[in-house]
Order: structure tokens, then C-alpha cells, then sequence
């Protein structure tokens, strides 16, 4: 069978974004032939030949050209040495970066292509629950963005945006999101324990009660603030802990925590 040029998708790095994205195509029917991965560490080469059935290439080469998108899922740290032996084969494709922090402008210049998406997913990617914030420069056609929206679909949601320093919001918001969910959730495991508990009680309790208000925050018309309210009888238990942690300022702190990591995104990418 023919494989057409839009329908093959290189790789640039194999880790595990790459492997959610692949997964999610391969899941959606994708041939693995259709699929080239570039990844130049033996072990990640097996790894992908073993779980997926691809034939991963240690370098870059010709064979890049029959690709219709390029996604760049490499460190931002050796993007341009990446990206170097690549661009003599990649200029007419879609190029898609899942790299924090490198601009649209540096992957259209170091690819020689001006069809450029950023897109920043988090680590739920990884089992089809995650959120990506997508921004597309100019030449990017509306079916070149319906092929990243099929990309990213099995991995979770998507979300465009208009402005690409929105993406430093996204980064702070999501992309870096989950760690702070672990965050709070190490501090009930601690105060859970404290508290009496053993362990396993500890995150049984304290991970279904973060993926029960999720869900629920999902499903509900109301605020966060109605919902919380609902649960904050006063002079009851939940009263206490809050008023504790208004006491503290760890609202205040945790918002200006989003706005250290919004300045830290838009640092990296000015370079």
C-alpha cells in the first residue's frame, strides 16, 4: 500500500511525549510505516521498536522528506543541533514543536519552513488525559491545523490561542500544571500520615479526593468558589483548614507561584 506524503509524521526525538503522540496514532489506525521516528540513543530506539514496531533512524537523512509533519520533541537545550541535519529535507512539511520555551520563529528558520504550530501539552498526555495549548503562525492552513488536532485528540484536549506569549500562560497554567497537583498531594500524604494514617491509606484518600473534585469542578455549572463554599459550613472542619490557609496566604503565594512560572516561560523564550 501507498503511504501519501501528508500522511507520514516524523519524529524528532522519541521520549515520552513523542511516545504519546505515537501511541495516540497508532491507536487511531495509523500504519507504522507511516510513522519515522529520528532518535539517536540505542536504548530509546529499541524501546520504540519493541512498543510501537517502527524502525527508528539514529540520524536524520533523506528519508524525512516523504514526511507531511514534522514534530520536534527534542530538548530545547539541542534543538539547533538537532534541527541541523534536518533541514535540508523538512522545508516543504508541517512543522509541529512540542518544545517549551523555543518560539515559532526559531523552528521556521532552523526547519525552513513558515508552517509552524507550538504546542504545549502536559504529562496526562501520557494516558489521553491531558490538555495542550496550540498556536499557529500565519502559514499554517486551517487543514494543516485539523491534522494537529487529530494528532493531539488521543492524548486529551486542545486549546488554540491567538497570541503566542499566550503560551507562556499555558506553560505556567497547564504545562507545569500536574506538578502542582502532586505538590499538594505529597502535603496531604504528609499531614495524612501525621494524622495517623498509614501510607497506602494516605494517597488512597488523598488521589481520589483530587480526581473526584476534578471531576466534579468538569461536570458542574458552578465556580470553584460555589463549590467550595458548598463543602465550608462555618465553624465546621472545612472552615478550619481554610481559614488556616488564608492565614498563611498560600492563595496569594500560589498565584504568584503561576506568575514566577509565566516569567520563567517567557525568559526561555527570549533565550
Amino acid at each position: 500500500m501507498t503511504i501519501s506524503t501528508q500522511e507520514i509524521t516524523a519524529f524528532i526525538g522519541g521520549g515520552n511525549m513523542a511516545q504519546a503522540l505515537i501511541g495516540g496514532l497508532l491507536r487511531q489506525g495509523r500504519a507504522p510505516a507511516s510513522i519515522l521516528v529520528v532518535e539517536p540513543a540505542e536504548p530509546q530506539r529499541q524501546a520504540l521498536a519493541q512498543r510501537f514496531g517502527l524502525a527508528p533512524l539514529a540520524q536524520a537523512g533523506p528519508a524525512l522528506a516523504a514526511a507531511g509533519t514534522v514534530v520536534w520533541a527534542v530538548k530545547p537545550q539541542v534543538f539547533a543541533a538537532a534541527a541541523a541535519p534536518c533541514a535540508a529535507h523538512v522545508g516543504q512539511a508541517l512543522q509541529v514543536s512540542v518544545m517549551a520555551g523555543v518560539r515559532a520563529a526559531t523552528v521556521a528558520a532552523a526547519s525552513g519552513s513558515a508552517a509552524v504550530v507550538r504546542a504545549m501539552p502536559n504529562t496526562p498526555a501520557l494516558i489521553g488525559q491531558g490538555i495542550a495549548g496550540l498556536f499557529a503562525l500565519p502559514a499554517v492552513s486551517a487543514a494543516a491545523r485539523a491534522r494537529v488536532d487529530t494528532l493531539f485528540a488521543p492524548t486529551g484536549q486542545a486549546l488554540w490561542v491567538a497570541q503566542e506569549d499566550d503560551l507562556d500562560s499555558v506553560t505556567a497554567l497547564s504545562g507545569s500544571g500536574p506538578a502542582y497537583v502532586f505538590y499538594f498531594l505529597e502535603a496531604m500524604l504528609q499531614a495524612g500520615t501525621e494524622m495517623g494514617l498509614d501510607p497506602a491509606q494516605a494517597r488512597q484518600l488523598a488521589q481520589a479526593t483530587f480526581a473526584g473534585a476534578a471531576a466534579l469542578a468538569m461536570q458542574s455549572d458552578l465556580s470553584p468558589s460555589a463549590l467550595r463554599e458548598q463543602v465550608t459550613s462555618k465553624g465546621g472542619t472545612t472552615h478550619a483548614a481554610i481559614t488556616a490557609l488564608d492565614a498563611a496566604g498560600v492563595k496569594a503565594a500560589f498565584v504568584a507561584a503561576l506568575h514566577a512560572a509565566q516569567r520563567r516561560a517567557a525568559e526561555l523564550g527570549r533565550g
